[in-house]
């Protein structure tokens, strides 16, 4: 029998804390909680995490900077809680790495089917499609079993959990205009909001790690009024 997928909630919040660990845990998850940053390092040093919810309004401790932390020193799902209205912090929070966003008040049901979204695409899910089954374009080789892309020298292309879920998407359908109701349905099973810049967010991080030239892409192109087209080759083969 597996484990339970282990998640970490980190908000200065008590009654916060509370909810959610009793909410999760009855969800079938391991819950562990934190106030502020330096709980939250202590957590993650000693245990194994597939996902952190991190409120960025923490006292005493820019929340940008955790998020900032994390994305450099550990590489499981993020999902930032923000208050409401805070529109900025969204995108900033994105633009920083975080997988996705939720706002206060929350409603739970949909706090949990975020959380399961951006998990079931995440390397801790552990439910990735076909093994062995590789994406070549352009000199980049993007591995699903592995949930890692390669540049022409073999070399690995960091990638977010956000950033993977969004390229799998992009060379699964090549040569095609994708709304951003149609990349956030196939990333979060959600509809994109009328201020929902967050695909937007991602491919910019896209493209400044696989274009040529980021300001004049050739790989992911935006098509005004529709949405984006991914304009690579793509080749589909066995991997070793």
């Amino acid at each position: 029998m597996p484990e339970p997928l282990h998640l970490l909630v980190v908000d200065d919040d008590p009654g916060v804390l509370d909810l959610l660990q009793r909410y999760f845990t009855g969800q079938g998850f391991t819950v562990s909680t934190a106030e502020d940053g330096a709980g939250m390092r202590r957590i993650l040093a000693g245990n194994a995490v597939d996902l952190v919810l991190l409120d960025l309004g923490l006292p005493g401790e820019d929340g940008f900077e955790l998020t900032r932390q994390l994305r450099k020193d550990w590489n499981g799902a993020l999902i930032i809680i923000t208050g409401r209205g805070e529109s900025v912090d969204r995108v900033v929070g994105l633009e920083l790495g975080a997988d996705d966003y939720v706002t206060k008040p929350f409603d739970l049901r949909e706090l949990l089917a975020r959380v399961r979204s951006v998990l079931r695409r995440s390397a801790a899910a552990g439910t990735d499609t076909p093994a062995k089954v590789q994406f070549r374009f352009a000199g980049f080789t993007l591995d699903p079993d592995g949930r890692t892309l390669r540049d022409d020298q073999g070399r690995a292309v960091a990638l977010t959990s956000g950033e993977y879920d969004l390229l799998r998407v992009l060379v699964e359908h090549p040569n095609r205009v994708l709304s951003r109701d149609d990349l956030m349905g196939h990333i979060h099973g959600r509809s994109a909001g009328p201020f929902d810049r967050a695909i937007d967010v991602q491919i910019g991080r896209l493209r400044r790690k696989i274009e040529a030239d980021p300001a004049n892409p050739e790989l992911i192109k935006s098509v005004r009024g529709a949405g984006y087209l991914f304009a690579a080759r793509v080749a589909r083969g066995e991997g070793t």
